[in-house]
Formats: structure tokens, C-alpha cells, sequence
């Protein structure tokens, strides 16, 4: 892992199913939901507070408007529709974030509505295009190496290539479905070995046992997990013995 210095190390926030505030001293940014999958007004403001408080780089966590199934189910859209969702959501979180007095820094879609852009190149480009028009620097988070980030680079976009410590990949570098068996990694040790074969070596190991490259600017965390913040702590604490830095993508200089 010495090749690499700095890493992000991004977590989803504001869902009001995890412990904000023993996660967000772990990690260096946070994508917070914006209404349509979790999230609402006064808990967006809490979510925004606590970030700031810890010096935590604030994104907004667009999804399909689906708080019934956690937006985790793809529903039936148009570019046009998710353009138009994107721009809302970017816009709610960001008044708090401004009322807070911070800045919007990132947006990174949610769930069904990110693996559909990392493969649908008109929904990433409606994403990308959203991002754009609400604010052209902000960074845009998506699948390493996907429609997404394809779309945002295509646009003039900061693009942020993010990994996943605790999900898996099938060979063609797409997150195995959750309605997959293992999908999702339970065990710490497994997690810390996925993610240190990311960064050291830029290969991920798929589901199916293919050696596939990967580029790694931001590593995610799932924040509704029940042991998300132990989980982020260990993480952290690894990184950290592997000689990271631990900050969000692209400082001043970059």
C-alpha cells in the first residue's frame, strides 16, 4: 500500500439508521441524504452539523424517491427525470450546508440510481450534467472506471473513482447485486483484505475469483451497517498503520 499516500475515506451519513457521531471522526468525507431515500429536513441539518464539527467534507447522496425500499430499487426513469431529481436534492442539502456556513463539496448518487449510472451512459450523463449545471466544482463520486465517471469527465468534472470496503465485485468491475449471496462482506478481516489489495496493488478480487484492475481515489463505507462504526474505526486505524493520509480527493493543489 506504500505506492499511495492519501486516500478519501467517504461514508454515507444522514440516514437516520447509523451513528453519525461515531463515524464521522473517522472518515474525511460524507455524502448525506437528501429526502428521497432517508433523510429529512431536520435531520439533514443534524447530519450537515456533525460534519462540519469534525471537519468532514459534506456531498450530497441523490436517489430515486423511494423511502419505502431504501433506494435500493431501480424504477423506471428518464434522463430527463433524474436530471431534474439530482438538481432538487443537490439544492436541498446544499442550502444547509450554506446556512451552516460550509460548502457543498461532492455529490455521489445513491444506491439503484448509482449502479444504474455506472452502466447507463444517458442517465450518467443526466447526473453528470445536474452536477454541472448546480455547481461545476463540486467533485462527482462514482463506480471506478464506469459510465459515471465517463460522463463526469466528459462534462469538465472533478471525477473521484471510489472503491468499497465491504461490497463485492463481480468480474467486469460492477458491485455484485445485494440480492446475491455474500454480496455484502460481514467479516473485518475480509474487508481489510479487499481493501488493502485496492490500494497496494489496484486489483480487486471478484466474486468469481478474477483479478481485476481498479483505481481507488475515494474508499466507501456503508454507514447503515449495524457495526458501521467499528467497522470505520478499524478502517481508519489500518490505513492509517499502512501510512495514509486520510483526506478528501484533490486538495488546493491539485
Amino acid at each position: 500500500m506504500s505506492r499511495r499516500l492519501r486516500i478519501d475515506f467517504n461514508c454515507d451519513l444522514g440516514e437516520g439508521c447509523g451513528d453519525d457521531a461515531a463515524i464521522a471522526p473517522q472518515i474525511s468525507s460524507a455524502s448525506l441524504a437528501c429526502g428521497f431515500h432517508a433523510g429529512d429536513p431536520l435531520r439533514m441539518r443534524e447530519a450537515v452539523a456533525v460534519c462540519l464539527r469534525h471537519g468532514v467534507a459534506v456531498g450530497a447522496h441523490p436517489s430515486f424517491p423511494d423511502r419505502e425500499g431504501f433506494g435500493r430499487r431501480e424504477l423506471a426513469t428518464t434522463p430527463e427525470q433524474v436530471h431534474a431529481d439530482t438538481l432538487y436534492q443537490l439544492g436541498a442539502l446544499a442550502a444547509f450546508v450554506r446556512a451552516a456556513g460550509g460548502r457543498l463539496h461532492h455529490a455521489k448518487p445513491h444506491g439503484a440510481l448509482y449502479n444504474l449510472a455506472a452502466r447507463d451512459a444517458a442517465i450518467a450523463e443526466a447526473i453528470a450534467a445536474a452536477v454541472r449545471d448546480f455547481d461545476p466544482g463540486l467533485i462527482l463520486y462514482g463506480l471506478a472506471h464506469s459510465a459515471l465517471t465517463a460522463a463526469g469527465e466528459r462534462v469538465g468534472l472533478r471525477v473521484a473513482h471510489e472503491v468499497f470496503a465491504e461490497r463485492r465485485y463481480e468480474a467486469d468491475g460492477t458491485l455484485t447485486p445485494r440480492d446475491q449471496p455474500g454480496a455484502v462482506i460481514d467479516s473485518l478481516d475480509e474487508a481489510l483484505a479487499q481493501v488493502r489489495g485496492m490500494l497496494r496493488d489496484g486489483i480487486v478480487v471478484a466474486r468469481t475469483g478474477e483479478h481485476v484492475p481498479i483505481r481507488a481515489d475515494t474508499l466507501c463505507l456503508h454507514g447503515d451497517r449495524p457495526d458501521a462504526a467499528a467497522f470505520a474505526r478499524a478502517l481508519r486505524e489500518a490505513l492509517q498503520a499502512e501510512g495514509f493520509d486520510i483526506a478528501p480527493p484533490f486538495s488546493a493543489t491539485d
